[in-house]
């Protein structure tokens, strides 16, 4: 969780200039794209300004002597000199007043920039500090021939212990497939693959059949006109006689008619009835009986199983989809189980959390959900709508966990020895080579470069520490 400490430095302390120097120039889409956010809301999302955990904020003073100063004035100056294009002044011959003048507020920057990082660096390191924020300076003080002097505070990480930490357990739930889930996710495939045919004997219906009706409904009494409800109707609906979805005044009714018939009776809802609309309401239905309909489902035989895929028969179905559902259900328990001992274990180990941490995963989580709402179709211009800081307020305690489990998985993985070998974080590429479908070379390189894979494996550390944790659980 260590930063880099020249970039920081940079980024904590910013000047502009109106004047410009010759440079080698952006291309104009290239420094587009560098603007833009993943999904183009301007960051607006971010938490601007600093935050700093109190009980984690440490400070460091600094001063760098004037003779130091003044060398880094008379290199930063000259560059500027060989640069700068003024009209009326041939270049790299702009009197050295005039660039002062001019790139004043440029000058002190580069200044800043070149002698900070490195008293900052010697300053932290003298104290036996690893800042995990970017620095905020203030108190600067800088004038060419006197000494340069400035503070700078960051956040560091929290001392704590997590002994005791093999004495935390929860219910360890069995994770073996039953006979039950088996064969209801077995009659789920024949459910997904059967046809409803038309029922052409001259009967009336009875439990089992399928209805075909249409219908139009409307609430009686006060709620009808307190909703001014517009009419409830439905064409062509297909509903299951003394099915378990069906409604008990629907079984009554329907029990016993023909096609044909126009039926008209009244429907009580329960209050917990699941569409608002109609719960506690009564409605009066006119309803009419379009057809009779038997539900068939597909015999369990080798035909069938070579109709869901690449499989030799029925038994090599069976023996698959038995084989998906244990990996499944081991998956998702020990998924669930390990989510539970990682709650258990943040709430027992109490220490002071990193603010700067929390801001970041912060940014992590409505990152995801913005991208998410991008991809369900939302607009640009509805995004920047929506109230930041209460959707900010409302991610914060999920984050602070987020960021505690991380902190105690770390120090557990460490008392455990947890190491990650570099044949697990090449499985890891591939997997997400083949979920993202970039290839493995190019996903490599620019994890590389945008230094993720230091992280990756950090990620897979902790994930080693929860697994060791979750079967050590009896």
């Amino acid at each position: 969780m260590q930063t880099s400490l020249d970039e920081p430095i940079r980024k904590a302390f910013t000047l502009s200039s109106t004047d410009t120097l010759e440079t080698d120039p952006q291309p104009e889409n290239q420094a587009q794209e560098n603007q833009e956010h993943t999904h183009d809301h301007d960051h607006e999302h971010h938490q601007h300004g600093p935050a700093l955990n109190p009980a984690l904020t440490r400070e460091v003073s600094v001063e760098v002597p004037a003779d130091e100063v003044t060398r880094a004035f008379r290199s930063v100056v000259k560059r500027y000199q060989k640069q700068a294009r003024i009209p009326g002044f041939r270049a790299g011959k702009v009197p050295e007043t005039l660039i002062r003048s001019r790139f004043a507020d440029g000058i002190r920057q580069d200044v800043v920039e070149s002698v900070l990082p490195g008293h900052f660096r010697t300053a932290i390191e003298q104290q036996n500090l690893h800042p995990i924020s970017q620095p905020q300076v203030t108190d600067l003080k800088l004038e060419d021939g006197k000494p340069l002097s400035f503070k700078a505070a960051f956040e560091v990480l929290p001392e704590f212990s997590v002994e005791g930490y093999q004495q935390i357990k929860v219910e360890k739930p069995d994770n073996a497939l039953t006979d039950e889930e088996f064969n209801t996710e077995l009659e789920s495939v024949r459910e997904s693959r059967s046809t409803m045919e038309p029922v052409t004997e001259d009967r009336a219906l009875a439990d089992g059949d399928w209805a075909q009706i249409s219908f139009k409904g409307e609430i009686q009494g006060e709620a009808a006109a307190a909703e001014e409800a517009k009419p409830i109707t439905g064409d062509e609906v297909v509903i299951e006689i003394g099915g378990a979805n069906t409604l008990p005044a629907f079984n009554d009714a329907l029990r016993g008619s023909k096609p044909g018939q126009e039926l008209k009776f009244e429907v009580a809802y329960p209050a917990e009835f699941g569409e608002k609309r109609l719960a506690g309401k009564t409605v009066s239905y006119d309803v009419e009986v379009k057809a009779i309909k038997k539900k068939i489902q597909p015999e369990l035989n080798d035909e069938f199983a070579k109709e869901l895929g690449d499989y030799e028969g029925i038994e090599d179905f069976k023996t698959k989809l038995r084989e998906r559902l244990a990996a499944n259900k081991e998956h998702n328990v020990k998924a669930e189980t390990q989510n539970k001992l990682t709650d258990a274990l943040i709430a027992h180990f109490q220490f002071p959390v990193p603010e700067s941490l929390i801001q970041n995963q912060i940014d992590v989580r409505l990152d995801r959900g913005l991208r998410a709402l991008a991809a369900q179709g939302m607009r640009t211009e509805d995004m920047r709508k929506l109230d930041f800081g209460r959707l900010r307020e409302a991610q914060r305690d999920s984050a602070t966990a987020e960021v505690k489990a991380t902190m105690i998985l770390d120090k557990i993985a460490g008392a455990e020895n947890v190491e990650v070998t570099d044949e697990e974080l090449e499985r890891e590429l591939q997997i997400i080579s083949l979920q993202t479908r970039e290839p493995l070379e190019e996903l490599r390189k620019r994890l590389t470069n945008e230094g993720a894979l230091a992280r990756i494996r950090e990620q897979l550390r902790r994930e080693k520490a929860a697994s060791l944790l979750y079967e050590r659980l009896v």
